[in-house]
């Protein structure tokens, strides 16, 4: 009996321990594509005239972000019909709901839509071709989209072709191109195939509803201002930038007893604001709103305003005028001042004060700086009226620590207040806490350029513009890592500019030097840069 059960315990052991072993696993891990069995009509199909496409696949697949991802050239007024989306299927089925252009061809790019269902590995840029012709065309054109301001270029971008002998500007705002296809995820190289012969205008969109028309507000833009001939070798390079908005402004809204709130799109450089009165108009004192988000002017009421107020907005030929009714709301915005929190960029930075209401008028000799041993500082003052900030500029020694006093008047306001005694402390550091930054330029081609160091925040931390300079120096700067960028400033206005596509305007160029710099604390760094 007890042998019987040995020999049992055995068996039992032996059992387990293969169940064990054999575990099942699944098999080995899907890493193949999904591959296309046939097509009905088959792929590059000429004379084409059916209404049905149908694409049977070796495993089942599935379809997502269609909308996205296909790119259908010449684009179609109305979408195709793709079944299945999302669901498992082994077949792709595509219904044209319009009828086709006669000798025409036609590409239908996937992109990264079509995966295995399992694993989700996709069927990359999978194009479906047909002609309604006797042939497929089959030329292409080549190139790169780069944005014109910022160093990375959106993903996603819509490349077109417009046919020359029917092209005029306005096509762009309203028409479907002949041709399209899409710089897709992760790219910026273009390619457009299957092109007729002939000549084209060239054009670039971030195409943010996906609807083939420049919306010059909201996207951006890039075009070729020559028309270029099909076939050719070039490889062309597109410049995406978004245009600077014409200004327009929003019927001001009353904020306090002695200030309206104007909103506007565009550039508020240019802008003048006045009031009229028996046909008289007179400036009204404005500033940039510190704390509105959206583009927002605050305007300050007269004090001889009563029941309503004339505001006449003028900028070039733009002119706009509203009247305001007034009435009592809370408190006036009273004058105060308070120290600006510079964000030390450099040792530097002028001491900054900034006031709560426009300021009219400083007076220096009601203003006193001195060091911690009371010693006096001479400096000179300025006042930034769009920023209502009051900059004072002297001699900056390290390790040292100032006060500034203001006594009873020194500001005055647009409203006649004045300021009661007002004291400040400002420290300055150690001037070995900066780096200092050297850059020399190599083969620029022209001048002025205008050259600027931005950190990761994408601020500009320093610019110096470049009249026949090929040496900048950059003096006691905030040790960090820093982009080194530089455009020409064609214009002499000392700022980018941006293109205009109605006045077939380019953008200014700018260019990014690939390499980082790293600037540490009481180094003196020496770069050459070298344009191209």
């Amino acid at each position: 009996m007890r042998k019987s059960i040995f020999i049992l315990t055995i068996i039992f052991a032996i059992f387990f321990s293969c169940a064990k072993r054999g575990t099942i696993t699944g098999g080995p891990k899907d890493t193949i594509a999904p591959v296309i069995v046939k097509s009905n009509p088959k792929n590059y199909e000429t004379n084409f005239t059916g209404k049905t496409i149908k694409i049977d696949f070796s495993e089942y697949i599935k379809v997502k972000d269609i909308n996205k991802q296909l790119i259908i050239s010449p684009p179609m007024e109305k979408s195709p019909t793709v079944i299945p989306q999302g669901s498992a299927s082994k077949l792709i089925s595509i219904t044209l709901n319009e009828d086709l252009k006669p000798n025409t061809t036609y590409s239908f790019n996937f992109g990264q839509s079509i995966t295995d269902y399992n694993e989700g590995i996709p069927y990359s840029q999978f194009k479906y071709i047909f002609s309604t012709g006797a042939y497929v065309d089959s030329l292409t054109v080549s190139g790169n989209i780069k944005d014109a301001y910022e160093n990375k270029t959106e993903e996603f971008v819509t490349v077109m072709l417009y046919d020359a002998a029917t092209y005029n500007d306005s096509l762009v705002y309203k028409n479907k191109p002949v041709y399209i296809t899409n710089t897709l995820e992760k790219n910026t190289a273009f390619k457009v195939e299957n092109i007729k012969e002939g000549e084209y205008y060239l054009v670039a969109l971030k195409d943010k509803n996906n609807n083939y028309n420049y919306q010059s507000k909201s996207e951006k833009i890039a075009f070729k201002k020559e028309k270029i001939k099909i076939p050719s070798d070039s490889v062309y390079t597109l410049n995406l930038f978004a245009e600077k908005s014409e200004i327009k402004t929003y019927t001001p809204t009353l904020e306090s007893n002695n200030k309206l709130f104007l909103g506007y799109e565009g550039d508020a450089k240019n802008v003048k604001i006045f009031t009229k009165k028996n046909n008289i108009e007179t400036p009204l004192r404005f500033t940039k709103s510190p704390d509105k988000k959206s583009d927002t002017l605050q305007v300050f009421i007269p004090n001889d305003a009563k029941d309503s107020l004339s505001v006449l907005v003028k900028s070039g030929d733009y002119s706009k005028e509203y009247n305001v009714k007034l009435k009592k709301l809370k408190e006036a915005d009273s004058l105060k001042v308070s120290l600006f929190k510079n964000k030390k960029f450099s040792f530097n930075e002028k001491l900054t004060l900034q006031s709560s209401t426009p300021i009219r008028k400083i007076n220096a000799e009601k203003i006193l700086i001195h060091k911690k041993d009371s010693t006096s500082v001479a400096f000179t003052s300025e006042i930034n009226d769009f920023e209502q900030l009051i900059l004072f500029d002297f001699k900056q020694e390290e390790n040292e620590k100032y006060t500034i006093e203001l006594l009873p008047g020194a500001i005055e306001d647009e409203y006649n207040t004045k300021t009661d005694s007002l004291k400040f402390e400002y420290s300055k550091g150690s001037i070995s806490d900066y780096g200092n930054l050297k850059l020399r330029i190599k083969n620029a081609k022209k001048f002025p350029f205008v050259l600027q160091i931005v950190n990761s925040a994408g601020e500009i931390v320093g610019e110096k513009i470049c009249t026949k300079e090929t040496e900048v120096y950059f003096e006691t700067i905030q040790p960090s890592t820093y982009q080194v960028r530089l455009f020409y400033d064609d214009n002499k206005n000392q700022i980018w500019d941006t293109g205009n596509f109605k006045n077939k305007l380019q953008p200014e160029e700018m260019i990014y030097f690939p390499a980082l710099i790293d600037v540490r604390a009481n180094w003196d760094v020496d770069q050459e840069l070298e344009l191209d």
